[in-house]
């Protein structure tokens, strides 16, 4: 274990961070400037709210289904195992977390890369749809990893998105999960209340318990 007590696993949102193409990148205009006539420094932003760690919705996958403000937060906050899958290939089997299926928390975290993509890269680690219901079967609540997406990028079916509303699974993308040691942790990564939104970013950390 690591003397560290916190893990950011958050990347830095900026305009040059990796994005599926054609979403909506970061950007930051000022709208007021300190200076002799203005007391504050006031900024306006856009972005996709699938740029950096984030949680979808069920919105995201489902027509009228819940949007990002109307998601409980319980299964984004509690005791959460990282599991380590590094270099499994397209797709997360359950052969890869089967070493660390004892006792599983409600969240589960996986690993796949030994160092986070810093630009797009399509050929990403995601879930097969077996994996996600294996995972359901055993009391997980919230799914995530250290890649864009649960399913591939090529991907038109969303086969494990759609797991995920079967099931009323809650997920994390694009976490960074470079330096976490397998194991246990807690799990804070809250996504915000906005109304009508598809997915939500989040500062998700990891705390040791």
């Amino acid at each position: 274990m690591s003397h560290k007590t916190l893990w950011d696993i958050s990347p830095v949102i900026a305009p040059d961070a990796p994005i599926f193409p054609g979403d909506e990148p970061y950007a930051l205009r000022w709208t007021a400037r300190l200076s002799p006539d203005c007391p504050v420094n006031l900024s306006a932003i856009t972005l996709s709210p699938h740029v950096g760690a984030h949680a979808d919705a069920p919105l995201h996958y489902a027509n009228g289904a819940p949007a990002a403000a109307d998601v409980a937060l319980d299964a984004y906050l509690g005791p959460c195992r990282v599991i380590h899958a590094i270099g499994c290939g397209p797709l997360i089997r359950i052969e890869h977390l089967a070493h660390a299926e004892q006792d599983l928390p409600a969240r589960v975290l996986v690993r796949c890369n030994k160092k986070a993509d810093t630009t797009w890269n399509p050929d990403f680690s995601a879930f097969a749809p077996e994996t996600v219901a294996w995972l359901a079967a055993r009391g997980v609540r919230l799914i995530g990893l250290d890649t864009p997406s649960v399913d591939p990028a090529s991907s038109k079916t969303l086969d494990s998105h759609q797991q995920l509303l079967r099931l009323d699974l809650r997920v994390l993308e694009n976490l960074v999960l470079d330096d976490v040691p397998e194991g246990d942790y807690e799990l804070i990564a809250l996504p915000l209340k906005l109304a009508g939104a598809c997915a939500s970013p989040v500062r998700a950390v990891l705390r040791a318990l």
